[in-house]
């Protein structure tokens, strides 16, 4: 068994910090320090220690777990969520203070599912570092105050969670019985249409069906909008992005096996254009914040699918890139929510009525990451939207492309109400709490703001880092990860 203790400090590093957790979790409520007081700086410490191993590359045990450079980019990207969510839920209001260590770990274990899910480069372990991710979900979800909305959200999660899982399980042995192997690059060179290995597409259209439910990619989307509505704004800022993340660096490996016109691929195309089409038009008659945001992630599950029906480096790479500006993006959003929501309801539109004159900042930030989920210059979600239009476009599905962009047009409706709630209307409801507007949330938002705006107009080195990992996969050599070609 090849084995590298160095690729894998990352992963030793956040498990530790896990295993922290647990203890302190498994200690009387009296232990000192709280663990507000030292997890921020762990899980930042986490995030730069994985920076530091994005050069880092390797095959282990025995060839099942790979370090590359798309599973440092995504690790960096999942390290860095963690950080903000547990900034984000260091103030929940709605968690019992003896639940707060135990709330943690959780999140921590289903973070160290993601990681490992980044360098699983076969199916079987990627199913154990998927339910390794999902798991923890299932008993977070529900953590709400006594809250009836959250237990039925977290009821739904679990039920819609098992037949995903089944599905996925289903699937794979029947891409076992046909293709005779489990490892990503030895299904490379197996055929993949449905004339030649017809129990194979189906197998790997019922393994990707778990993913897709992870992505909450359409006809698979149905739990999302339930469970952001139900779960704590905090617990929601994980849910609506973390596990996404996950689920699209699987699809970015499994991308490989896919060329434009196969079956499969096809099937892939049109549950996008469903996907962002169906996503938008139920968002516009939503009023509820978190609502809106979960049939929001619906569209942005099949604008990923443009880049991955591609078929080249480039696709697979503007996947990954707009994978990372959908977390970033989510998670300015999500930070306002929890931060206007002090009191830890689920806010509806007119809540953001007068944000500007009751916090400036937070009302600046909200308009930030409205424009950026539009796609609008000069953001982050702007240049996400291009890259994948520009890799997809004449490669066989320009129709797919077409949708996306009349989508974006669509989703300028529901997006800018934020905007225009929080900037134009005056009337805010007299009885709800006011917005925190302290240091703290102010610091918060504007960070996560600059990140949006900052990376939107310098773009390339992320990007470049993207396309290089795309191209890893497919056995081209790159001369240098964060740089150029």
């Amino acid at each position: 068994m090849n084995f590298n203790i160095t690729a894998l400090v990352p992963e030793l590093f956040f498990l530790c910090m896990v295993l922290a957790l647990l203890v302190q979790s498994l200690g009387s409520r009296e232990w000192k320090p709280p663990v507000e007081k030292w997890l921020p700086f762990g899980a930042c410490a986490a995030f730069f220690v994985t920076i530091t191993g994005f050069h880092l590359h390797g095959a282990m045990f025995w060839d099942v777990y790979k370090v590359d450079l798309m599973s440092q980019f995504f690790k960096i990207v999942i390290t860095f969520g963690f950080y903000v969510v547990v900034l984000n839920a260091s103030r929940q209001p709605t968690l019992a203070e003896g639940k707060r260590a135990d709330y943690y770990m959780l999140l921590g274990f289903s973070t160290l599912g993601l990681m490992m899910l980044a360098s699983s480069v076969e199916l079987i372990t990627i199913y154990l570092a998927l339910e390794l991710a999902s798991y923890s979900m299932y008993a977070v979800i529900p953590l709400r105050a006594k809250d009836k909305g959250a237990a039925e959200a977290g009821i739904k999660y679990i039920m819609f969670g098992a037949v995903a899982t089944a599905l996925a399980l289903y699937g794979l042995s029947y891409i076992m019985a046909t293709q005779h192997t489990t490892y990503i690059a030895e299904l490379m060179n197996k055929p993949w249409s449905f004339a030649d290995q017809p129990m194979a597409v189906v197998g790997l259209s019922l393994f990707l069906g778990g993913m897709f439910f992870k992505l909450a990619l359409f006809p698979f989307h149905f739990w999302c909008p339930d469970v952001y509505q139900g779960a704590s704004n905090e617990t929601a800022a994980f849910v609506a992005t973390m596990p996404k993340m996950g689920a699209i660096v699987v699809l970015c490996r499994l991308a490989v096996l896919l060329k434009p016109g196969l079956e499969i691929t096809t099937i892939l195309a049109v549950l996008g254009a469903l996907s962002m089409t169906f996503g938008n038009l139920s968002a516009l008659a939503q009023t509820d914040i978190k609502r809106l945001l979960g049939f929001s992630s619906v569209a942005h599950a099949g604008y990923i699918m443009v880049g991955l029906v591609s078929g080249t480096p480039e696709g697979i790479g503007a996947a990954a890139f707009y994978g990372m500006a959908y977390l970033v993006m989510n998670l300015l959003v999500f930070w306002i929510v929890s931060r206007v929501a002090s009191d830890g309801r689920n806010l509806k539109l007119s809540d953001l009525n007068g944000l500007y004159k009751k916090a400036p900042v937070l009302a600046f930030s909200l308009a930030a990451g409205a424009f950026a989920l539009v796609g609008l210059p000069p953001t982050m979600g702007f240049m996400g939207k291009f890259f994948l239009i520009t890799s997809a476009w004449d490669h066989g599905y320009n129709w797919l492309v077409i949708t996306l962009v009349v989508n974006s047009a669509i989703a300028i409706y529901y997006y800018l109400s934020l905007f225009r709630h929080a900037f134009t209307e005056e009337s805010a409801p007299s009885h709800a709490a006011p917005p925190d507007n302290g240091w703290f949330a102010s610091a918060g938002a504007g960070m996560l703001a600059a990140a949006v705006l900052v990376i939107g107009m310098v773009p390339a080195p992320l990007f470049n880092f993207a396309i290089n990992a795309g191209k890893t996969l497919y056995g081209i050599t790159v001369t240098f990860a964060g740089g150029g070609h």
